[in-house]
């Protein structure tokens, strides 16, 4: 960033986003600046990988870069043509970076797709994005396997460390190609990546995203991790490398910089893991982590005063997908001395809201919007709204000097009449509900479609969850519209306990009607769940989002199976 720092100024936004403009060039390729650039560099290292197994392993740049040029010559000797998409299906390892820089730099479209997916959501996303090739390991061959014959488009399959029926071998094929390559020219604009949103509040979308896109993030990305990088910065994240948070806000930012992360593949992709975690962070000297809040969550239950046990190097937190709350926030800044840093952002436009040292943090907001980016809330008819007031958190096209922000998506992938609802003239609509406060810190309210009314009161979900999370019974809560006999709808909470509350019949219907007066004397009577349902967990996508669609579409079902099977009345 152009502005220079000020450690003794509390608060120097003003400065640093006012000063910061962009500069992006016109010919740029992803490949080269978070690959090619510190190839020369023999001693650099650009991945440090583990497996549950203990396997360890060190990629270089060097090494990056000769098995990019490698990877490059199979595909395009197999016909992959400038703009056709590989799908790239594989877990945190070295050769997920190896192969993303052999797709840009090839001018090809990367398509990574999480090993979690099932067969199904696997199908629908090859088959969407008409991928040629699927470059894939063990965790996903079987899934990919079974759905093949459903994907035409798809000719080649390079499978790593594991055999399938009519594949290529990774390393075989890397070893008789040859090393040289000369890359292909593309446009900042040009398209890099296709994405795909996690489909928390809808199917999901394909998202394309050019090349300018890593620069776009860049702000911040740096300025949540506390201005990376420093000497002795090393990034770890355990956030998918195929999704937007793990790629654009893990991988290739810390690749962009030359600095190493750390991947741990776990073959049984099994639940977070606070032990694995405070291992990989003391054994690698962590100083720059990205997490879940469940994630901090698990950390803060695993090692209270986590200095008693590890040696760690930890500088910078930053929080993805919800908001820390206030007791992991505390945990965080007293056990390990640091402020997590809050950051809002979409798959079509990352990392355009958050908080940073350079600033102070307010608790429970997203923070401010990160130099380059002209954040607002804005109304039906895109004005922007008035301080405190509520309305739909929005992204223009140009910075405040008048460049374009170089964030933005590109389109939805085969998705014109969406691409264009997206967008109010100038504003990208992001579909959240916010407020903006006197000191330009935004809040959040949830999403568009998450709001409902009931009795002409409008129901704010988040609210209520908040107001929930605060009493000592509950460890997390979800707010849907249930409707009912009569076609309207009435508050349903969803409750996951904490570990230590009792449960019996009788003592549940005495928390219950203890909840609802809970809510009912913080907020307000219509706020007030009027049925309550205690669960195992809430379903939530592999980021830790609450997939709320998952829980109303659930009530939706019961209450139509009960209409269903109503006893019929003689006319």
């Amino acid at each position: 960033m152009a502005a220079a720092l000020d450690e003794a100024n509390l608060d120097n936004y003003p400065a640093l986003y006012q000063q910061f403009r962009w500069h992006v060039p016109k010919v740029f390729n992803i490949a080269e600046v978070c690959c090619a650039r510190w190839a020369s560099d023999k001693s650099r290292i650009a991945v440090h990988y583990e497996d549950e197994s203990g396997h360890t392993s060190m990629l270089s740049y060097t090494t990056m870069q000769a098995q990019s040029n490698r990877m490059s010559n199979v595909l395009r000797n197999l016909g992959v043509r400038r703009g056709e998409r590989i799908a790239i299906i594989l877990p945190q390892r070295p050769e997920t970076a190896v192969a993303h820089m052999a797709c840009f730099q090839l001018g090809a479209v990367a398509v990574p797709l999480s090993t979690a997916f099932g067969p199904d959501a696997l199908a629908c996303r090859l088959h969407h994005s008409d991928a040629v090739v699927a470059i894939v390991d063990e965790t996903a061959m079987a899934n990919l396997t079974e759905v093949r014959s459903r994907c035409p488009s798809l000719l080649h399959v390079i499978a790593v460390d594991c055999d399938g029926p009519v594949t290529l071998d990774w390393f075989a094929e890397i070893a008789a190609a040859s090393g040289g390559f000369q890359p292909v020219k593309t446009l900042a604009t040009d398209p890099a990546i296709l994405v795909y949103t996690s489909g928390t509040t809808a199917a999901a979308k394909g998202v394309l995203l050019p090349h300018a896109a890593i620069i776009g993030n860049l702000t911040g990305f740096v300025a949540s991790q506390n201005w990376f990088p420093k000497e002795g910065d090393v990034f770890w994240s355990p956030t998918d490398w195929a999704r937007t948070e793990g790629l654009m806000g893990a991988l290739l930012p810390t690749l962009y910089f030359g600095k190493p992360i750390v991947a741990y593949r776990d073959h049984f992709c099994g639940p977070f893991s606070a032990e694995t975690a405070f291992s990989l962070l003391q054994k690698y000297s962590v100083t720059n982590m990205a997490l879940t809040s469940a994630g901090l969550q698990a950390m803060m239950k695993a090692e209270p005063t986590p200095y008693d046990k590890y040696a760690l190097k930890l500088r910078s937190i930053m929080s993805i997908g919800a908001i820390v709350t206030d007791d992991i926030a505390n945990w965080s800044q007293s056990a390990l001395g640091i402020a997590i840093n809050a950051m809002f952002g979409q798959v079509e436009l990352n990392f355009i809201v958050g908080n940073s040292e350079q600033w102070p943090a307010k608790s429970g907001s997203l923070g401010r919007p990160y130099p380059g980016h002209r954040v607002a809330v804005i109304d039906d008819n895109g004005h922007t709204v008035k301080t405190c007031e509520l309305g739909e958190l929005a992204l223009h096209r140009t910075d405040i000097h008048g460049c374009p922000d170089p964030v933005f998506f590109i389109e939805y992938w085969k998705n014109a009449e969406q691409t264009t609802n997206k967008f109010h003239g100038e504003w990208c609509r992001t579909g959240d509900l916010a407020h903006v406060d006197a000191d330009g810190y935004l809040w959040y309210h949830g999403r568009v479609e998450d709001f409902f009314k009931i009795s002409g009161y409008r129901i704010e979900p988040i609210e209520i969850e908040n107001c929930l999370m605060k009493h000592r019974a509950v460890a997390d809560a979800a707010i849907v519209p249930k409707p009912d006999m009569t076609g309207e709808c009435i508050v349903k909470a969803f409750i996951v306990p904490t570990p230590t509350t009792k449960r019996s019949r009788a003592a549940d219907d005495k928390l219950i009607a203890e909840l609802q007066g809970h809510v009912r004397d913080k907020l307000s009577p219509f706020a007030c769940p009027k049925e309550i349902e205690f669960v195992d967990e809430l379903p939530m996508t592999s980021n830790g989002k609450l997939q709320r669609r998952v829980l109303r579409q659930l009530e939706e079902e019961r209450t139509e199976h009960h209409t269903n099977n109503q006893p019929k009345r003689d006319a």
